[in-house]
């Protein structure tokens, strides 16, 4: 279990939800972890829960907070192994709400930031052999009425993994992706702006559709987050994998 001993990840919007469970897990194996997020106090409280977790404030959707976050892990522990794209921006946008600056904002968070980042890593993940997560959704390969901005984004994410894996394996960088199902977040009433009874309403459809009869826990998708993380995994690469309680085969 300490086979992530002193290596460095960086997990993109880990204050909360499936970014705050990744960076928890990373640093219980032993990795070294900084976070980012909007609010200091958020990336201050999960700081504080682990000594192995650092924090800044960034942006994803900045395109100068790219090379500031890799250059703060670097410059604090000297390598990184890991870069985890989990910061997510979404919307419940009809076609007939939809605006340039609506769907801009989506993928400067889904599709943008995370090619960035990935680029400014490049150096440091091919010193160590390093890999890439980007999280993905279901609706990244299943539609859904109403989330087509932010379905387009993650399938764009999606596919982004398939090539980065085929152009990166040279480098030995290894480059998966997790397509995460309705989960308990906070990213209904947050991200995608619903009042605490549309969220209700939503997440109790949303049980009833997935076979599993249950949405999931953070802690649910950060598991294979370690799993992608762990050397042990070194020949799986190009991957996307549904953790979702079998909604995208429903």
């Amino acid at each position: 279990m300490d086979s992530l001993q002193d290596k460095v990840a960086i997990v993109t919007g880990g204050s909360s939800g499936i970014g705050r469970a990744a960076a928890l897990s990373l640093a219980r194996r032993g990795a070294k972890v900084l976070i980012t997020g909007r609010r200091q106090s958020a990336i201050d409280a999960v700081c504080a829960l682990s000594e192995n977790i650092g924090g800044i404030v960034a942006d994803v959707a900045n395109a100068d907070d790219a090379a500031r976050t890799i250059a703060a892990a670097a410059d604090r522990w000297g390598r990184l192994d890991l870069l985890v794209n989990n910061a997510g921006a979404g919307a419940i946008m009809p076609l007939s709400d939809a605006t340039a600056e609506r769907i801009a904002a989506i993928f400067a968070v889904n599709v943008t930031g995370p090619s960035l980042l990935a680029a400014a890593a490049l150096p440091f993940l091919r010193a160590s052999k390093g890999a890439i997560i980007n999280i993905s959704s279901t609706y990244g390969h299943k539609a859904a009425a109403g989330l087509s901005h932010y379905a387009a984004s993650k399938a764009a994410l999606e596919h982004l993994t398939r090539c980065w894996a085929l152009e990166l394996a040279p480098d030995g960088i290894r480059v998966n992706a997790i397509s995460a199902g309705p989960t308990e977040s906070g990213a209904l009433t947050g991200m995608m702006g619903l009042s605490a009874e549309q969220a209700a309403e939503v997440k109790s459809h949303e049980r009833d559709m997935i076979p599993l009869k249950r949405r999931g826990e953070p802690d649910d998708i950060a598991r294979w987050i370690e799993v992608f993380a762990d050397p042990g995994t070194a020949w799986a690469t190009g991957q996307i994998l549904s953790a979702d309680g079998g909604l995208s085969v429903a």
